[in-house]
């Protein structure tokens, strides 16, 4: 899965909270999952299927069910860019006060 997927399947505040539950739960289906949710269990299917696509959820059969858990591991194309853009952006705004600081010993 690539960092595209991630980022959209995450893009979604439902998908989110359903991840989040999942962290917290270790494995739930999407009948349990939506007693907590103010969605329909067909809409919390739809948002598993979603994060599913993206790696982020796996899905294991257990009778009728389908229980959903946890798959961090695409987050790390993820992580790895947010890393890179957040040292890019400490380095700018470091070079940024080096100038002003620079201009106001220049001033004074």
């Amino acid at each position: 899965m690539s960092a595209d997927d991630v980022f959209g399947a995450l893009s979604d505040p439902t998908r989110r909270r359903l991840l989040s539950m999942l962290d917290d739960h270790g494995e739930a289906s999407a009948t349990e999952l939506a007693r907590d949710l103010p969605v329909s269990r067909q809409a919390v299917v739809k948002h598993l299927g979603a994060l599913a696509g993206a790696g982020l959820v796996a899905g294991r059969r257990e009778g009728r069910e389908v229980r959903f858990r946890p798959t961090p591991e695409p987050m790390s194309e993820a992580m790895a860019w947010m890393t890179t853009v957040g040292a890019e952006w400490d380095e700018r705004l470091a070079k940024l006060q080096r100038e002003l600081a620079r201009t106001r010993s220049a001033r004074s």
